[in-house]
């Protein structure tokens, strides 16, 4: 399972946090600024809203109801595979609690009572390391670079993308070896998930008659009722 993908401006955060005052700031704060925000109670609907949506930080608390946050952050490496950045909130400031935080693949511990600017130039630094850690994305022997919206293949062959063809592609790469769904493509290419199927098929075959022509290739599996996914080696059978 690996987590879904949306390329917008705007950050999308998810916010996972049982004490209804703080979500209630947290809310009131972030969301003043270019922040489209989300919401969990507890640890698995956190994992439920990861695995189908793109976040670009998780704000999680680590005393949650059921399952804790520790727990939380090792699922979204490890069941998910999400490297999506982790921050924890927290009143535990030990360094074993540290410790606990970070090996279980938190990117950054925020301590309690915290101020909220503080918390957002954390949430901005983990923004603009995620986008340059971004340069290439790789399947087997196909690479993307979003940059420049270059696809490539190991024999030097490539072609340069555009408009819808280009973030059709990155979600796709940004996905594999999961299928993205209908609705994820919608995500990425609208920002909603209700776009119109038949819009998003005419934008897919575009795509891979691009792919084709230029590449000799055609990298993308029809999944029946459920979307695409991603195959660099161009076997769809």
């Amino acid at each position: 399972m690996v987590a879904p993908v949306q390329l917008h401006n705007r950050q999308r955060l998810l916010i996972v946090e049982d004490h209804k005052d703080l979500a209630e700031n947290l809310f009131e704060y972030l969301g003043e600024d270019n922040y489209d925000l989300d919401f969990a109670g507890d640890g698995l609907t956190a994992l439920h809203l990861l695995a189908n949506h793109y976040y670009d930080v998780v704000i999680l608390d680590v005393m949650l109801p059921g399952v804790d946050g520790f727990t939380i952050c090792r699922r979204i490496r490890q069941d998910i595979h999400s490297s999506v950045p982790v921050i924890l909130l927290t009143a535990r400031d030990s360094i074993e609690d540290k410790d606990a935080g970070f090996s279980a693949g938190a990117d950054d511990y925020l301590v309690k009572p915290f101020h909220m600017r503080e918390l957002e130039l954390r949430i901005q630094a983990l923004c603009r390391r995620n986008r340059s850690q971004s340069d290439h994305l790789i399947a087997k022997d196909v690479s993307y670079t979003p940059g420049t919206l270059t696809v490539s293949l190991s024999d030097k062959t490539r072609t340069t993308l555009s408009g819808y063809s280009a973030t059709i592609f990155e979600t796709l790469i940004r996905q594999y070896p999961e299928f993205v769904s209908y609705q994820d493509l919608s995500n990425s290419l609208w920002g909603n998930p209700d776009g119109d199927p038949h819009t998003i098929r005419t934008h897919v075959y575009a795509l891979r008659k691009t792919l084709k022509s230029s590449l000799g290739r055609d990298m993308i599996k029809t999944l029946h009722s459920r979307g695409y996914v991603l195959q660099p080696d161009g076997k769809l059978g």
